[in-house]
């Protein structure tokens, strides 16, 4: 959590937060909300407003009594940037604090330089969509970046990437601010989508959602329990498609046998359209990739069901019959209001959803899907910068507590620490000698474990 010495810095922000939620408002109801001193508003919204980080935006259509000026939030006051990269591309943009995407950058990820080659495109990407968007560095509030892997977001630190073997922790956060000289947040790519499809797209703002990615090289999900998104004690929560589905089924990229995404990933499907072509099959597939099996690609195995292929549609009720199955798992563990499935899974048309909602239907327990909402995703590629851009808003914006000073935090430790030696000295006299040794000896651990002394610690957060 974030901390001001100054309580009028710390209002200044409430303001500032109510209006943006909740805007346009009058000052009336920014004081109904706050519950500040309406004179106080009004210097703390003078402030503002000479700040431009809020405007006026017309009179309230009040019945009653002088019409009174409505303040909003201005989204172009500052801006935020934001990077999403796998195996495939790196798209970089930069945004206004709504966030809606003012630039972009996208290129083909560079495999052949290794770690620094790609931290290199990385960084070279953001300073172009900064400069595509003609402003400085200094005018973001911050710069989120999301990867396909493990993602330590405490540290800042790229644990591992799923599609790309050799980026291994890589300290991303500290190169970042180091090159751009603003605060950096880490994340992965699902859980980005995750947020941003709940915030911006077919998400609604739930409580309780279960983001479910579908791509090339995996499947993911994210998960958001009573408003907060999941990351795991070794950051590793959401490794939907590591899931077990069968004994016998094909060898995974983990090291297993039969993981979701072994049996029903796109490049499953992809390898079983050049198996099923090459056995002498026949699809539309084959047409779609120019006649070369090896340009087959999981979207084309989708596109051709929606088209009505039978090859297809055989391979993607396969696919869905195992994701379903999947997904009936995750509404038993999370009971989730609403899951939200890969927009690109929507290629197939909308019989996937049909076939992936009944078997949940059959599987998952009823009080379980009784309220269950199950719906294709919004947003599209734009979707990883987005939401690692609404992580960082979320934490820029968020309302800090006001620290204490610190000679009143030592005088109240030391308060505590005299009073738990007065009782500690006043004890020993009651003791026999034999007690009072072991008393002390007792004392001495306790001077060596403060929390065990009758001192309470205070900690004060940087």
């Amino acid at each position: 959590m974030k901390h001001v010495t100054v309580k009028t810095e710390r209002d200044k922000l409430v303001v500032e937060a109510v209006v943006r939620r909740f805007g346009p408002v009058s000052r009336s109801d920014v004081r109904e909300y706050t519950d500040l001193q309406q004179s106080e508003i009004s210097r703390l919204v003078r402030d503002l407003l000479r700040e431009q980080r809020l405007l006026e935006a017309g009179r309230a259509d009040n019945p009653l009594g002088r019409k009174q000026v409505l303040l909003r939030f201005n989204e172009e006051h500052s801006f935020v940037a934001g990077v999403g990269f796998d195996d495939e591309s790196v798209l970089a943009s930069v945004m206004n604090l709504c966030p809606s995407v003012k630039t972009e950058v996208q290129e083909a990820t560079h495999l052949r330089e290794g770690s620094n080659g790609l931290v290199d495109q990385l960084l070279a990407c953001t300073q172009k969509a900064i400069q595509k968007a003609g402003i400085r560095a200094t005018s973001l509030v911050g710069i989120g970046v999301a990867g396909s892997g493990l993602v330590d977001t405490r540290r800042g630190e790229f644990l591992m990437s799923s599609t790309v073997d050799f980026f291994k922790d890589v300290p991303l956060q500290r190169i970042f601010e180091d090159r751009f000289g603003v605060p950096t947040v880490l994340d992965n790519l699902t859980r980005a989508k995750t947020v941003s499809e709940r915030r911006l797209g077919a998400g609604s703002m739930a409580d309780d959602m279960v983001f479910v990615e579908y791509g090339r090289t995996g499947i993911g999900a994210g998960v958001i329990m009573n408003g907060q998104l999941m990351h795991g004690a070794g950051f590793a929560a959401g490794e939907f498609g590591h899931t077990h589905m069968t004994d016998d089924g094909p060898a995974c990229k983990c090291g297993s046998f039969g993981c979701l995404e072994a049996v029903a990933g796109a490049a499953a499907i992809e390898a079983r359209m050049r198996r099923a072509i090459t056995e002498g099959g026949a699809s539309e597939v084959l047409a779609l990739a120019k006649g070369d099996t090896q340009q087959i690609t999981g979207w084309m195995v989708l596109e051709g069901a929606r088209r009505g292929d039978k090859t297809s549609l055989a391979l993607v009720e396969q696919v869905g019959t195992y994701l379903g199955l999947g997904l009936a798992n995750l509404v038993n563990l999370f009971n989730p209001s609403v899951l939200v499935i890969d927009q690109r899974l929507s290629l197939a048309g909308e019989g996937i959803l049909d076939l992936l909602r009944r078997v949940v239907n059959r599987q998952a327990l009823r009080h379980a899907t009784q309220e269950l909402a199950i719906r294709f995703g919004k947003l599209g590629n734009e979707a990883v910068v987005l939401g690692v851009a609404s992580i960082v808003l979320e934490k820029h914006f968020e309302i800090p507590a006001l620290k204490l000073p610190r000679f009143m935090i030592e005088s109240v430790t030391t308060k505590r620490s005299a009073s738990a030696q007065k009782s500690l000295t006043g004890d020993k006299r009651k003791q026999t000698p034999a007690a009072s040794h072991n008393l002390t000896e007792a004392g001495t651990a306790k001077a060596q474990h403060p929390a065990a002394s009758g001192a309470i610690p205070v900690t004060i957060a940087d």
